[in-house]
Formats: C-alpha cells, structure tokens, sequence
C-alpha cells in the first residue's frame, strides 16, 4: 500500500515524476509556445541561461552583453515524453539549427542554439542525437547547435512568461519543420 501525501492528499506511487531539460534555439516565445501543447510536458519557463551575468534582464541578454541565451526551462514527464524524444522530434525541428546565433531577423548569441544538458545521463543522450540529426541529411546544412554545460538559470520578467498566449499577434520565427 502506498504512503498518503499529507501536502497533496496524493499516493506516492501515483506521483509522477518529472525531468527538466533546458534548451535555445532562438526568440524564447516561439519555442515555449510549440512545446507547452506537447504531451509530456508539466511547465515551461523563458530565462536566461550560458553567460556570465548574474540576474541578467532582458536588456542585458542583448548584443550579447551577457552571454546568455534566451532559454526555455521546460518540466515533463518522462513516462509520457523522453529527453531523446523532446530533443529529436521536438526541439530540432521547431527551428533551424543550422543557423549560427541567429533565427530568422533574430540574430546575436543571445539568439544561438544551445542545449544545456541537466545530467549526465542527457549530456549523452543530447550528443546522440544532434549527430544523428546531422548524419540524417534532414538539413542541408551542418548543424551548429552547441551543446553547453547547464549553468545558472534565471527566469525572464513577467511579461515574458506564456508571452505568444497573452499576446496572440506576437512575432514568431518557429514552427514545426
């Protein structure tokens, strides 16, 4: 029988567990706005994430002053949706990852595509499969997207936040390729 969480009123072994992969690939509002209707995902969240600059705002990430990249923190369920599966079906598709630290008018570092890897075991896993991508003949072009160690996130303003949702109009580069 399975212990009762008093927090949650909820059984232990129905909690799901969670993951978290952190990944950029361009203007953050795009690529949170595909990956929260994925099944799998809990959360998302637009930061900052690679650079030097503590709590760095959105105006710092700029001409890259910080060195960070506009990142998306994203929480899923591995049972239902696997890192390699984000990362294949999900995040080299959802951009060009082609294209060095920019994504459509969007250009700077701040714009690259990176994947910060949470874990060993995702380290491993992100290497995978950007060479499989790469040998696939999907792109016409090398892909450029680095895979960096995780470092400190911060979460962007506010406003940022399900930006594409509270502003439906918004600019977008990104689409499912």
């Amino acid at each position: 029988m399975s212990a009762s969480n008093p927090l949650t009123g909820t059984n232990s072994s129905s909690v799901a567990a969670s993951e978290v992969a952190v990944i950029a690939g361009g203007c953050f509002w795009g690529i949170e706005d595909i990956l929260r209707a994925v099944p799998g995902v809990i959360d998302t969240d637009v930061g900052y994430t690679g650079g030097w600059l503590e709590n760095p705002t959105y105006h710092d990430t700029h001409e890259s002053k910080s060195g960070h990249a506009e990142s998306v923190r994203i929480t899923f369920d591995p049972s239902v949706l696997s890192y390699e599966t984000l990362l294949e079906q999900w995040f080299f598709k959802l951009h060009d990852p082609t294209t060095l630290n920019r994504q459509g008018n969007d250009t700077g570092t701040q714009y690259r595509s990176a994947i910060f890897p949470q874990s060993p075991e995702q380290q491993a896993t992100a290497e995978r499969v950007k060479a499989r991508v790469d040998a696939s003949g999907t792109w016409k072009r090398p892909i450029t997207t680095s895979i960096e160690p995780a470092g400190t996130w911060y979460s962007a303003e506010k406003y940022h936040q399900d930006y594409l949702r509270k502003n439906p109009g918004g600019y977008t580069c990104h689409f499912m390729r």
